[in-house]
């Protein structure tokens, strides 16, 4: 028996392939515009390809036949659409052409053909004139025989053991004629003493303030300094076995401490920083430091380059006046440590917030198992080693190369 395949169309580093992998899915495609992403991707999921290229210039049938699936029946298809251009913290126009990337994550999933499709966004899909066109977009798939779930619900991944208080919509479907998924359920009672709080997630990581080296490259030995970890960590960290993890085990150094490149912050920002109470914004950043007994703000990612090449803010260390690493904000966000990324705070920071959390994933993706009546297989292989590290450290021009795609598909960022 083999285990069911999935697609990811909107792949970034890998949250929402992740969260499908431990849920049970094989995921032998995955498709992503963005090079840097797509090589971390691949350091990530060394045993499943990534396709460099624009959802709007490719067809059903090339990423069947690019990726070997052939004609292989698919079990899923899933993905986050850039959303920027919907979200309430941004403009929302209509005419913003991140928008038409769900029209056509809608037509792959109407050329692919598969049992099962799982969409997420931003909540401003659903309000005013973008409901009008969510609603379009549906209709045209219930002429084409597929249902979907509704009401459509939005999920805080904080009731699925993320520490992080994060909000988006999904949309479940199937071809009709099957069992439609059910949301899953909140696996808190809503009371802050159930959530994984921030302290939990990163309270045994090494302060990286101890290490000059931080200041220069994103990793460093650090055995002896990690401290003792929360049930949450030990799961991060591969001591614990997640509940129901059905994904395939990586080699890696647990003595190693990864993308923790540090922040060099003025005398200024450290007295602003240190001035600022737990659950309180600083008010001249506007960063927000983190309540180790509370849980972390939503993680945003920014702006891309050609928008301003804007870093969203980055919350504030709960006990240290600095702002988080890539690494804490990884934990936060229920990535286990050996997922690594870009080793640029930019970079990193970019595809931590642009991700769907990995359990939030995983909980979505075990209803999509249980809507297909299957038992999941455990893989039989011990442990995959990950690809090399310099694949984390490419830089646009090289990426693009690498993948044999124009230089110009993501523009260089501007600094500011």
């Amino acid at each position: 028996m083999q285990r069911p395949i999935g697609i990811d169309l909107f792949a970034g580093a890998g949250g929402m392939t992740l969260g499908f992998e431990q849920a049970g899915f094989d995921i032998p495609v995955s498709v992503e515009l963005d090079p840097i992403h797509c090589a971390t991707h691949k350091f990530n999921f060394p045993f499943w390809s990534i396709l460099c290229r624009n959802l709007v210039d490719i067809t059903g049938d090339e990423i069947r036949q690019l990726s070997n699936i052939q004609n292989r029946e698919i079990d899923v298809v899933f993905g986050g659409p850039p959303c920027q251009g919907f979200s309430m913290m941004g403009k929302r126009t209509l005419d913003d052409p991140r928008n038409a990337l769900i029209s056509h994550f809608f037509r792959l999933v109407l050329e692919l053909k598969p049992k099962y499709f799982v969409m997420e966004n931003v909540q401003g899909l659903t309000v005013g004139k973008y409901q009008i066109f969510l609603q379009e977009v549906l209709d045209k798939l219930s002429k084409n025989g597929y249902q979907v779930q509704q009401p459509y619900q939005v999920l805080n991944a904080a009731h699925y053991g993320v520490p992080q208080n994060r909000e988006r919509l999904f949309i479940l479907g199937c071809q009709n004629g099957l069992i439609l998924p059910n949301y899953p359920h909140s696996q808190t009672d809503k009371k802050l003493e159930n959530y994984i709080t921030v302290w939990d997630a990163i309270g045994d990581l090494p302060e990286v303030e101890k290490y000059v080296e931080l200041l220069e490259k994103d990793w460093v030995t650090a055995e002896k300094d990690y401290g003792k970890p929360s049930k949450y960590a030990r799961k991060m960290r591969s001591l614990k076995r997640l509940n129901n993890d059905y994904s395939y085990k990586r080699e890696y150094d647990r003595t190693i401490l990864t993308s923790s490149l540090r922040t060099r912050h003025t005398p200024k920002s450290i007295a602003r920083f240190s001035a600022t109470a737990p659950g309180k914004i600083e008010p001249v950043s506007r960063f927000y430091r983190l309540n180790p007994n509370g849980i972390c703000n939503t993680l945003r990612a920014g702006t891309p380059s050609n928008r301003g090449a804007y870093t969203s803010p980055r919350p504030i260390h709960p006990f240290t006046p600095r702002c988080i690493t890539v690494r804490e904000a990884a934990r936060l966000h229920s990535y286990p440590d050996w997922f690594r990324f870009h080793v640029t705070k930019w970079h990193g920071f970019r595809q931590v917030g642009n991700s769907v959390p990995p359990l939030l994933a995983k909980a979505v993706a075990q209803e999509i198992i249980h809507a297909l009546n299957i038992q999941p297989l455990k893989p039989r292989r011990k442990k995959y080693k990950l690809e090399k590290s310099e694949n984390l450290a490419l830089n646009m021009s090289i990426a693009t190369d690498l993948y044999g795609v124009d230089r110009h598909t993501i523009a260089p960022r501007r600094r500011k």
